[in-house]
């Protein structure tokens, strides 16, 4: 049944008054639409599917200009969620910091400066649209999922993690080469966009970040981005990278790390535990301090599930963490699996690749909407997470948590209607029109 407006929560209404100037009046009925439909509504996010979460004075039409034509600007959204999150989150840093100094043991000499991670990780995600011939930005991407090249749409995004909440960035649309020769847009890499996210990224006062990446990202131009930030970095590495060994001799010698992965004996691996929720797995690591091709001194980590796996199945990792160990630096590297689960909740949840519009300005704005719902739904599961410690709670969670209070404000509604003398037949046929 479409909701009226009023039945929005408290806490949502809330959230949904720091975005205020950034819309028109008109604008603001539809942008409280897509996201209450967004939020509420169980089919498909079409525009149609969001049209029947709402019952209010919007049309399918002025919801297509609002994504398509209407101005206002999907960088002015991000910048409001993102001030939220710096404002939440400035007590517990500097709680975080009280803790460390009290922790501290007490010797000579001038104290160790205490310090708060944050996490920016950086990925892409494809959006395959079989049907969408005529869409904007559309073209030709390998699937992880589904394991080959398909039509479709290049999400590409960053999740910013700290002290247990996230917090997504602007999502943006990656197109190739070939794509942006046809639309006439400039062409920019995956790799200028993660510079670029780098670059311009404002993390929380009094914090340090660490860049987090998979293969694709791990190179030079992206290493000395976050270097220039005076920011670490930690990703995967591809097997035919080169490493500097010394031989007996004591001469340098390059190596690709499958070459020198190849020549490690049982003893030179060790046990760690890979972190995860259900409580982690045991892996076999071996960690050495090296310089890698075109990237610099790095500690490259080599992994595999047990001695007897094929080393062609073993997986490379790389850290400026050269001074770490080795489990340090797979508790960080396990932090970057975050963003496969916002992609998962972006696509399962909240209906991120269910979009039927046709430019790419519309297709970049619903997809920032999307990131707009989801940082509040994070707002809302730490909430939760306060008042029921111990538990392991989703954004799936805090969603079925506001659905219940907007039903329960629908019947408080509904029985107010009633109330006031109105008919069944008068009231069903108001929420029908």
């Amino acid at each position: 049944m479409p909701k009226p407006m009023i039945c929005l929560s408290d806490v949502l209404r809330k959230y949904l008054e720091l975005f205020r100037s950034c819309f028109s009046r008109r604008q603001w009925k539809y942008f409280v639409t897509v996201l209450l439909g967004l939020l509420d509504y169980e089919g498909r996010h079409t525009l149609k599917g969001l049209l029947q979460a709402v019952w209010d004075q919007v049309s399918l039409s002025g919801l297509s200009r609002f994504l398509s034509r209407w101005p206002w600007q999907p960088e002015a959204l991000a910048r409001s969620w993102q001030a939220d999150f710096h404002a939440e989150m400035s007590a517990p840093v500097q709680a975080e910091h009280t803790r460390q100094r009290a922790a501290r043991p007490k010797r000579p000499g001038r104290p160790q400066a205490t310090s708060v991670t944050g996490y920016l990780v950086l990925d892409d995600s494809v959006h395959e649209k079989p049907k969408g011939r005529k869409m904007g930005g559309l073209g030709r991407h390998y699937s992880s999922t589904e394991k080959k090249v398909v039509t479709g749409h290049c999400l590409f995004t960053s999740l910013y993690l700290l002290l247990g909440r996230r917090c997504p960035l602007l999502p943006r649309l990656y197109r190739q080469k070939a794509v942006c020769e046809r639309e006439g847009v400039p062409f920019q890499s995956k790799v200028d966009l993660a510079v670029a996210e780098i670059e311009s990224f404002q993390p929380p006062p009094n914090t340090h970040t660490h860049v987090l990446v998979d293969s694709w990202y791990h190179c030079r131009r992206v290493r000395r981005a976050a270097a220039r930030r005076g920011w670490d970095l930690s990703g995967g590495l591809k097997s035919n990278r080169w490493m500097r060994i010394n031989t007996a001799a004591g001469d340098p010698e390059w190596l690709q790390l499958s070459a020198y992965a190849a020549s490690l004996e049982a003893a030179d691996w060790v046990e760690a535990t890979w972190p995860a929720q259900e409580g982690g797995h045991k892996v076999y690591v071996h960690a050495v301090r090296t310089w890698v091709r075109k990237l610099g001194p790095t500690l490259v980590l080599i992994t595999r599930y047990s001695l007897d796996q094929p080393l062609a199945q073993a997986r490379y990792w790389g850290s400026t963490l050269v001074d770490a160990d080795a489990q340090t630096v797979i508790d960080t590297l396990a932090t970057r699996w975050d963003i496969e689960t916002l992609f998962e909740d972006y696509k399962d949840l909240l209906g991120s690749d269910h979009y039927q519009v046709m430019s790419a300005t519309a297709i970049v704005r619903f997809w920032t909407l999307v990131s707009c719902l989801a940082y509040f739904l994070d707002k809302q599961r730490a909430s939760l997470q306060a008042e029921r410690p111990g538990e392991h709670l989703t954004w799936g969670d805090a969603r079925r948590d506001i659905q219940s209070e907007h039903q329960r404000n629908l019947l408080v509604w509904i029985e107010d209607q009633f109330r006031s003398g109105i008919t069944a037949g008068q009231l069903a046929a108001r929420l029908a029109a």
